[in-house]
């Protein structure tokens, strides 16, 4: 018999489309995808436990990173960044991870490719969006403050180094009760990536 899924609250902004149960190696998630007339992109919600009304509730927002994510780069920390968020949320037994498609910092796939052979001549990756006529990042988080409105989360421990991240969802009207500590180990393949993020990104990290 499967499991009885309770259907979401409606928000002004946008609304959740479709809801599942998503199994997963991490735990029993739901998985919430999004109606979304803010920035035109599909962006989904994995949910554990009852976060309605909820306060406190442990929430990672994490970008999509197609090489990270799904074909294992080491150039980045996100993939580590993505599976302890969600193992994260599972040993607590509720929270939200959401899944925002905003590759390469909002600049899309090909353009991060070419930011990556920019890398590879010697910039660092605030150097070479500049050089591809970028801002050094141009996700926006409005869609996230707005998904955890429909979710019914009432306030949020942000899993997050990234102090940018606190100032935008405040902006956007969401609650925040404090930040969790995300850093994942430095590797010799992304160190400099990561004393990129600490020193010109304002990333909260102790890298070696």
């Amino acid at each position: 018999m499967s499991a009885r899924i309770d259907p979401l609250p409606a928000s002004p902004l946008l609304r959740p489309l479709a809801t599942a149960a998503l199994p997963s190696e991490f735990g029993d998630f739901r998985i919430v995808a999004f109606d979304n007339p803010i920035d035109g992109r599909e962006h989904i919600a994995l949910v554990m436990g009852d976060v309605e009304d909820a306060d406190d509730v442990l929430v990672r927002m994490h970008s999509e990173c197609l090489t990270g994510d799904v074909l294992g780069s080491l150039r980045c920390d996100c993939r580590a960044q993505l599976h302890a968020a969600l193992e994260r949320i599972a040993e607590a037994g509720r929270g939200v991870l959401l899944y925002l498609r905003q590759e390469g910092r909002g600049i899309g796939l090909t353009n991060k490719v070419r930011a990556y052979a920019l890398q590879d001549g010697g910039l660092d990756t605030v150097d070479a969006n500049h050089a591809l006529g970028f801002p050094d990042d141009l996700r926006d988080y409005r869609a996230a403050a707005a998904m955890l409105d429909a979710l019914g989360v009432k306030s949020v421990a942000l899993m997050t180094n990234n102090p940018n991240k606190l100032a935008a969802l405040e902006r956007y009207g969401v609650a925040l009760s404090g930040r969790v500590e995300h850093e994942m180990p430095a590797t010799a393949h992304n160190v400099h990536y990561l004393q990129t993020k600490r020193d010109r990104s304002g990333h909260l990290l102790d890298v070696g």
